[in-house]
């Protein structure tokens, strides 16, 4: 009898062991690895995309003045015309040949195409209340919709993992990207009521960085620990300071005072010049970013 129940409890042990293990990985956040097949461009290249159809989607559907600080979706309230119009312009997305285009026209690109994909997944899925309800692919004790193949470019199947961390972040290596990509939740950088065009892309980085990092979902004081998003711990290393093969606390602190004002880079200046200062604490709401 004892031996069963030693064995029982060693089983339930290492079932539990092999939840837990799977569950976080699950949810670290991905490396950034090149996908070398998408380092193609041609820098001569005058050719732009057409992102006025994302614009219209945009300016019908995205509230930029809650009270919240938080831009939302109204996705409730889609017309079957958006929705075929939304789709249409991500088919339009597909079928660009996107290895001819110069570097900031493709960064414009991805930028969009992520954000109009997330939008139409949301959609196809309403009503959720997470974007991490949508199980469509992942292991099997934690299913999640970010593997899952949802374009085809250039013959490529892609997953919104591919875009953002094989594509976008290892080719640019340009941490305010983390403030560009939406993923449908308040505790994301806002969506941008405007879509990104080679031009305006950088301007449109640094303003969404300020937006964020001076939002309390982006970084907060309370006594003298720093409360910060989980962002600033899933990618650390996007935010190390030059010269440095690892992310640190100290690049994230240096990061954020590029962009914050006067209060908060008060108290980030003070608890950079700390010795022995708390240890920050992240959260991230995953709650939809719908009114």
């Amino acid at each position: 009898m004892k031996t069963r129940l030693g064995l029982r409890n060693m089983l339930t042990l290492l079932l539990f062991c092999f939840f837990t293990i799977t569950t976080v990985a699950a949810w670290a956040a991905p490396q950034a690895e090149l996908w070398p097949r998408w380092e193609a461009h041609n820098a001569g290249s005058t050719t732009t995309v057409d992102h006025s159809d994302w614009a219209t989607f945009l300016a019908r559907y995205l509230v930029t003045d809650h009270n919240s600080g938080v831009n939302l979706v109204r996705y409730g309230d889609v017309a079957e015309g958006s929705r075929n119009a939304l789709s249409s312009y991500i088919s339009e997305l597909e079928a660009t040949a996107v290895s001819g285009l110069n570097r900031n026209e493709q960064m414009a690109y991805w930028l969009n195409m992520y954000n109009a994909v997330t939008v139409r997944l949301i959609l196809d899925h309403y009503p959720v209340e997470s974007i991490r309800d949508i199980k469509i692919s992942g292991p099997v004790f934690n299913r999640h919709p970010w593997d899952a193949k949802l374009v085809t470019v250039e013959g490529e199947q892609l997953s919104l993992n591919d875009i953002e961390h094989r594509i976008i972040r290892p080719i640019w290596q340009d941490a305010r990207i983390h403030y560009a990509v939406n993923c449908a939740a308040f505790g994301c950088p806002n969506l941008q009521p405007v879509p990104f065009s080679g031009e305006n892309y950088s301007e449109q980085f640094d303003a969404a960085a300020h937006e964020f990092i001076n939002h309390r979902r982006g970084a907060r004081f309370e006594g003298d620990r720093l409360h910060a998003s989980s962002i600033f711990t899933w990618y650390e290393t996007d935010f190390r300071l030059p010269r440095s093969s690892e992310g640190d606390i100290a690049g994230v602190v240096a990061h954020m005072l590029e962009y914050a004002e006067s209060d908060l880079a008060e108290h980030l200046r003070s608890y950079q010049a700390t010795e022995f200062r708390p240890r920050p604490r992240y959260d991230y709401d995953w709650t939809l970013n719908e009114p």
